[in-house]
């Protein structure tokens, strides 16, 4: 028995990084990472921002409801202070999880290849996707006080084509018997989220104002942790089937 064991070992076949079961457990293991890493980055960012508001800009440190995020990518905050320490911290947590979001589409399209229609609108949905994702890294690295024309339509965007993408894969999911319904039903739920936030974005109140500042700021907390949540929920979902169709 000691012999025939050896023998099967030795003759096992290494399991390759580009098994496509094995390449997705490690691109959701870099989403989850990715995730993870871009609240721990803008926390410590909103803890190295320099201060002020754009309707007081002699505000102590960061107002987390009348900042936006992108105050944080600022090279020079409102105060007049420089924002070295904060824009870095911001431009890097937006690049990758820019980079974990467009990872995560290309994985999860392998995942509805079960007929032609369902791969079709897979592709078509992770590359919508894909390009949401660009744009969030296209935020990253044009700073509302410098680029702000450029910034402003890298966020229309992201944030117009990502609803697209999930949107798309809602009766993939719900197709695919292996996949539970569940995720369908998340990403639902997070579609409409995110068209409340671009009907807000296109057509709220204007942030020129107290009350439109803190309305807009409040929309964008809750549709950026909103994204976090949906991807890490959709990601450890992903994990798991991953998991059951490798045994």
């Amino acid at each position: 028995m000691n012999n025939t064991l050896s023998t099967n070992k030795t003759n096992a076949l290494p399991v390759s990084f580009f098994d496509s079961n094995v390449w997705r457990k490690t691109t959701f293991q870099f989403v989850l990472g990715a995730c993870i890493f871009f609240a721990a980055a803008t926390l410590m960012a909103m803890l190295a921002y320099g201060g002020g508001t754009s309707g007081n800009p002699q505000n102590a440190g960061y107002s987390f409801f009348t900042n936006f995020f992108s105050d944080l990518g600022r090279t020079v905050s409102y105060n007049g202070a420089p924002n070295t320490i904060s824009m870095l911290l911001f431009s890097s947590a937006l690049t990758i999880a820019g980079a974990g979001l467009a990872v995560f589409f290309v994985a999860f399209t392998q995942f509805f290849t079960h007929t032609r229609w369902t791969r079709v609108l897979s592709i078509i949905g992770s590359i919508v996707g894909i390009a949401s994702a660009l744009c969030f890294v296209g935020v990253a690295f044009t700073p509302a006080d410098i680029a702000r024309p450029l910034h402003g339509q890298f966020v229309l965007y992201a944030f117009g084509l990502f609803p697209l993408a999930v949107i798309l894969y809602i009766p993939v999911i719900l197709d695919r018997d292996e996949y539970p319904n569940l995720y369908a039903w998340s990403f639902i739920a997070f579609a409409l989220v995110l068209i409340l936030y671009f009907i807000l974005l296109r057509i709220g109140p204007r942030a020129n104002t107290p009350e439109g500042l803190l309305i807009q700021v409040t929309g964008q907390k809750i549709i950026v942790y909103a994204s976090i949540l949906s991807i890490l929920f959709q990601t450890l979902g992903a994990r798991h089937v991953n998991a059951k169709l490798g045994n």
